[in-house]
């Protein structure tokens, strides 16, 4: 007997998904505010580190980018920025990341955005088989491959990690 698991309605996240034929899992979960992905990675049973945040960022001359993190760790903004060549990073205001990804804080994807972004990924990201993103919605992660990740949105590694 299998698992039912919840279907969630399509997504910007999951339609560039299936329009590029990409294979991934669907995990709903119960969004719990501020709960992030402690709550997400308890209710789901996987490890938080493998649970990855979308973080909206900016430089100094608040051009946006994408970082993704382990959902344990912190990013190190003056690694990133030494590492990405500009002379700071900080995360953008919630109303301002809404504007540049088209998703709400708490369901921001890396896939579907609505303007392009730069994406950056910690590199040890690709120690894992399968990790976890947000679909695109709150309560909602997918999963896949990172290689398959790192491929779609031409993300390049950074080292720019933070122990909580």
């Amino acid at each position: 007997m299998s698992e039912r698991v919840r279907h969630v309605s399509e997504t910007p996240a999951t339609r560039f998904l299936r329009e590029r034929r990409v294979e991934f899992d669907e995990h709903p979960y119960d969004y719990v505010e501020h709960g992030g992905t402690a709550e997400s990675a308890r209710q789901l049973g996987v490890n938080e580190h493998q649970v990855f945040k979308t973080l909206i960022m900016q430089d100094e001359r608040a051009r946006a980018l994408v970082v993704l993190m382990h959902g344990d760790r912190k990013v190190s903004t003056k690694a990133l920025a030494r590492q990405i060549g500009v002379k700071s990073i900080e995360p953008c205001a919630p109303d301002v990341a809404n504007r540049h990804t088209g998703y709400l804080v708490g369901g921001t994807s890396p896939f579907g955005l609505r303007k392009a972004l730069p994406v950056y990924h910690e590199s040890t990201m690709a120690q894992f088989e399968r990790v976890y993103l947000n679909g695109g919605r709150r309560g909602y992660l997918v999963s896949l491959a990172p290689a398959q990740i790192i491929t779609l949105l031409g993300s390049r590694p950074v080292q720019c990690t933070l122990v909580k």
